[in-house]
């Protein structure tokens, strides 16, 4: 690789914090979002390409990014969905039999910013102690007070609806056509490898947008129901909490992840709150309260579930908590055909300990 001089660059936060750092490539630019970090050591591929990291700024805490390049079947959406990329290291070079481009020009096609060369460990080790924050990277060193202006006009994380950004326009078809069960699942930030995972349960999916009605999910006759992952404060998410209730109010099989474990949560008059950082990590380790195992899992979310209240809900179980802060990671409807859990059963980081879940709820559907 020839040497190339390369752009400086800068992250500032929104309380004025400032740290620096070079451009990737020949991108230059300025992006805004939420400030984040992700713990995962591999899997930055599935990460960019989530649609719940929709609007955010993601910080890799691994110090390599880009030795193994990219390839067209690992993402799990289409095209990238975070704001904008902070590393340490990025590796221009990559090395595996199976990548097909590398990382830059996976970034490029995607007119993606990213920068380097930040000290990532100080980064997230502020973000830990003050909190995620807006945040913007841009390569306009000299204008610090003009980022400023225009960061402070970017919306908060909190309150904001962002499954309509990620959500499909026209509902689609996964799967096998002639398979035993029919599913229905409201895309509010769909990741591929969940459907993948049901499809290759005997199930046959179709996806319809976020804002659809029940009457439009019950018209395919399917067998069960799912609330998808998605980006953003589950709050503003009227139509898919009225989704939600009607579901549980008749008691059809229904599985929520994340923003769809969330949903389920508000519909029954549990609120969400904004965390402190969020989770963001391939190795974050839960709690089955029902079978007394531990799981290690993948999760991405920055609201969670208030635990106090669904406690106290007579019509709930917690069935996951994380054992990290005691948040809430799993629920169920006592006697309703109904449970969710706050993290990505189909991730699989490693070990495939949440896979059960999947199985759990075709169970439910047999039922």
């Amino acid at each position: 690789m020839k040497y190339q001089k390369r752009q400086k660059a800068i992250v500032l936060l929104a309380d004025g914090t400032i740290f620096y750092g070079k451009a990737v490539g020949n991108k230059q630019g300025t992006a805004f979002g939420e400030v984040c970090f992700n713990t995962g050591m591999t899997g930055y591929q599935e990460i960019f390409t989530d649609p719940s990291y929709y609007g955010q700024l993601m910080v890799a805490t691994n110090a390599h990014i880009g030795n193994y390049g990219t390839n067209k079947d690992e993402v799990e959406s289409e095209g990238i969905k975070i704001a904008g990329l902070i590393v340490k290291n990025f590796s221009y070079e990559y090395s595996r039999d199976i990548a097909d481009k590398s990382l830059e020009e996976f970034l490029e096609d995607n007119n993606l910013l990213a920068i380097s060369d930040v000290d990532t460990r100080a980064l997230v080790s502020y973000i830990r102690d003050h909190g995620a924050m807006n945040a913007v990277i841009s390569t306009e060193v000299d204008n610090i007070e003009g980022l400023k202006k225009q960061l402070s006009e970017v919306p908060e994380m909190n309150g904001l609806e962002l499954a309509s950004k990620v959500s499909t326009k026209e509902p689609y078809y996964f799967g096998d056509e002639n398979a035993t069960y029919k599913v229905s699942a409201l895309d509010i930030g769909i990741k591929k490898n969940i459907l993948r995972n049901i499809a290759k349960r005997d199930a046959y999916i179709k996806v319809f947008p976020y804002n659809s009605k029940f009457e439009d999910l019950e018209a395919f006759k399917p067998d069960g129901y799912f609330l998808s992952n998605g980006p953003g404060d589950p709050e503003p998410l009227v139509e898919a909490q009225e989704i939600a209730k009607e579901i549980i109010k008749r008691d059809l099989p229904l599985f929520g992840i994340c923003l769809g474990h969330q949903v389920i949560a508000l519909a029954n008059g549990v609120s969400t709150y904004k965390m402190h950082n969020g989770h963001r990590g391939i190795n974050h380790p839960v709690k089955n309260l029902k079978t007394g195992k531990g799981e290690i899992t993948s999760q991405n979310h920055g609201f969670a579930v208030n635990r106090e209240e669904a406690e106290a809900n007579p019509d709930l179980e917690v069935t996951h908590v994380h054992l990290n802060d005691n948040t809430v990671a799993g629920l169920a409807i006592k006697n309703k055909n109904c449970f969710s859990v706050q993290y990505h059963p189909e991730a699989s980081p490693g070990p495939h300990d949440s896979s059960y879940l999947f199985d759990q709820f075709i169970e439910n559907i047999k039922k």
